[in-house]
């Protein structure tokens, strides 16, 4: 969705694109039973802002019907979805939440991290205790309610770049699961403005050292850049750099850039270090960044409002500035 819209972005800057694009809308018409609705404004819950040169993409609506549904619409904000440092467990025990509400309030909440990448890990981590809600559960996905609360009206701004590069971030959270030691995964994608691919994982093997969680959490990503580098091929735009992908464990990259083994990284499995084909074939290419640089650090744990604050904006969550469209 984010990718078409970026597309169109780059089409739409100049006259003689417009021209080029209503005659092949023109076209269109002539061949389907088809009706032209003009600019694209609202599509599946998703509201659409096109400026010149950028697109404003946000759930502002729907983030409203949520709040209205399970009646939070007037509650008090908070500036971030979860309490830092704070681990939920399935054995939390305590009365057992309505599994219709519960369903239905993660449901939405996933829907809504369709242009809310800030949300990603708390959808993520919610979503897990689905067979064993309780009412500490639901009082932290009502805590999220109350951050969305203070945010409805965000969204992605996606800007024109004139060289836009596909780059990626990838990290994890060693052992952050409490009930069976399992790490996070998170990555995020951008073309040069806002992140337009995300996730939030939890890993499906047990990790010895934060190396191999982060081992994992690169192969992830590399699989997604190795399918993100289709979309511009398909386009017939062949002249692609290697993907940059930004990792803040030089031990992971050090492994993944040496194909010695040795006694600390041998029980690593053998599929993970497919990372190093990838790197050799010039599709990708691990770059070391500095921790509080990590932007996927926001998709694998909850952080303090001060770095929670300045990672949503790296990733181009903001509100709809009226004031740059002057």
């Amino acid at each position: 969705m984010c990718l078409w819209c970026h597309s169109i972005d780059d089409l739409l800057v100049t006259g003689s694109n417009k021209a080029m694009v209503n005659q092949f809308m023109q076209e269109m018409e002539t061949k389907f039973e088809m009706s032209n609705l003009g600019e694209m404004s609202y599509f599946l819950e998703m509201e659409i802002h096109q400026a010149t040169a950028r697109i404003f993409i946000s759930q502002r609506k729907y983030a409203w019907d949520i709040l209205k549904r399970f009646k939070m619409e007037r509650c008090k904000s908070t500036p971030t979805p979860l309490v830092h440092n704070e681990k939920i467990s399935k054995f939390e025990g305590g009365d057992r939440a309505d599994p219709t509400i519960y369903r239905s309030l993660i449901g939405s909440l996933l829907y809504l991290t369709a242009t809310r990448p800030d949300l990603m890990f708390a959808a993520s981590l919610l979503s897990r205790f689905m067979q064993s809600r309780c009412q500490v559960h639901l009082g932290v996905a009502k805590r999220t309610l109350r951050y969305i609360e203070g945010t409805a009206d965000y969204g992605i701004w996606f800007k024109r770049e004139e060289q836009g590069q596909l780059m990626g971030y990838s990290d994890s959270d060693w052992a952050g699961s409490v009930d069976d030691m399992k790490s996070t995964s998170g990555y995020a994608f951008t073309l040069g403005s806002g992140m337009f691919s995300w996730n939030s994982k939890k890993q499906e093997v047990v990790t010895q050292s934060p190396t191999e969680a982060e081992c994992i959490a690169a192969a992830g990503t590399t699989n997604q850049a190795l399918w993100l580098r289709k979309i511009p091929r398909d386009l017939e735009q062949n002249d692609i750099e290697a993907t940059v992908i930004k990792v803040d464990n030089k031990s992971a990259i050090s492994m993944a850039k040496n194909p010695v083994q040795h006694g600390r990284s041998k029980h690593i499995n053998v599929k993970f270090h497919a990372i190093r084909q990838a790197e050799k074939d010039g599709e990708i290419q691990l770059v070391h960044c500095s921790s509080d640089q990590q932007i996927a650090d926001i998709m694998t744990k909850a952080l303090p409002k001060g770095k929670f604050e300045v990672l949503r904006a790296k990733l181009g969550v903001s509100k709809k500035n009226l004031k740059e469209e002057c």
